[in-house]
């Protein structure tokens, strides 16, 4: 097989993996395609924890299974070698006598992190790596970070005025509410975004402005687990999140003035930075993802740390001459597409990726 139908059948693994973007946590996103003298015979996908895995549905879609022992199996991440909700992967493999595992990067995570790969080539396969392994790692930026940096993958996400703006001044008059900046395109993204990601935080200040629900709507998915970082404590009894199923967590230096029956009330410390307790936290409930949406002091707090991996940035065509500044940051233009009401910029943190963007910045 030459180099070129090896990229373009890790493409499909790709194309595939995608699918189930947002679904798989706390598993990485895997596709497998099988082929046969130039042919796809079989191809899966991994779409949730405990349900099998890409190269097995990849395997069991195969119809004339005595192909398989002169095929090539193709998948975006090694497979794994232990039993967990699901048999090795491996042994699925190799049990089939299937010659040739082509693979586009290694699984760094403690269990598998190259034993997979040794596995396969104990029993006689000829195991190809670092096929598009680049864009095989982008796809699983969430996943790596998690297992490497030992922290969750972090996206900022605002949307400012023509003059740099997220808000107006409000005053004492919490009910006074800019015109929308976005439009319903931009509402849409926005919700498909927060299926793609495990929590989502927000600062006290927006839950007492604007009163959101911080879940999906527009798009269908999974709601991410709901954060707020409140240093005062001073939150609404009666927030619009508490109406609905699912886990708020609040950090505050002061919990005890807190009322939100249901939520999971975490006590800072004044001897670190508020970000770093709650990444911490976040790490060790084995979050894999952070998608912060404000408001400008959380934005601003995650950024003079440089806790941030990328940023997603709307900007409309209101004038608000005066109000809170958006946040001011310095990445790498990514990507820029145009709304009918708004142009929307993703920056990446080239520290933090510094052989790209992240592969699922993508726009539908």
């Amino acid at each position: 097989m030459s180099g070129n139908d090896d990229l373009k059948f890790m493409e499909r693994c790709l194309e595939l993996a995608s699918k189930a973007a947002g679904m798989t946590y706390p598993n990485p996103l895997v596709g497998s395609v099988i082929v046969h003298k130039g042919e796809i015979i079989g191809e899966g996908y991994h779409l949730k924890a405990g349900g099998h895995h890409a190269e097995v549905m990849a395997i069991n879609s195969v119809r004339n299974r005595e192909l398989l022992a002169s095929s090539a199996i193709y998948v975006n991440l090694e497979p794994c070698s232990h039993t967990g909700k699901t048999p090795p992967c491996t042994d699925l493999i190799i049990s089939h006598k299937i010659p040739v595992v082509v693979v586009g990067t290694m699984d760094t995570s403690e269990k598998v992190s190259g034993k997979g790969l040794s596995k396969l080539k104990e029993a006689g396969c000829k195991v190809i790596t670092g096929v598009d392994e680049e864009r095989c790692r982008k796809i699983n930026n969430r996943f790596f970070s998690f297992h490497e940096k030992k922290r969750p993958y972090i996206i900022l996400k605002w949307a400012q005025s023509s003059d740099g703006f997220i808000d107006i001044n409000r005053g004492n008059n919490s009910s006074a509410r800019p015109g929308w900046i976005t439009g319903m395109s931009e509402k849409v993204l926005v919700h498909k975004w927060r299926a793609e990601e495990q929590a989502i935080l927000v600062g006290g200040g927006t839950v007492r402005s604007d009163d959101p629900f911080l879940n999906v709507r527009d798009w269908t998915g999974n709601n991410p687990v709901r954060l707020i970082l409140s240093g005062s404590g001073m939150l609404p009894e009666g927030m619009a999140m508490n109406k609905l199923i699912g886990s708020t967590v609040i950090f505050s230096f002061y919990p005890e003035k807190i009322i939100s029956t249901g939520s999971v009330l975490v006590k800072l410390n004044k001897n670190e930075p508020s970000a770093v307790q709650i990444l911490d936290y976040l790490y060790r409930w084995g979050i894999q993802s952070l998608f912060i949406e404000g408001g400008a002091g959380v934005l601003n707090h995650f950024i003079r740390l440089g806790f941030w991996d990328e940023v997603r940035i709307f900007s409309g065509d209101q004038i608000y001459k005066d109000g809170v500044k958006a946040p001011e940051i310095d990445g790498k233009l990514f990507l820029k597409t145009k709304f009918s009401k708004s142009k929307l910029e993703i920056l990446i943190n080239p520290l933090n990726h510094p052989d790209g963007g992240p592969e699922t910045a993508k726009i539908f």
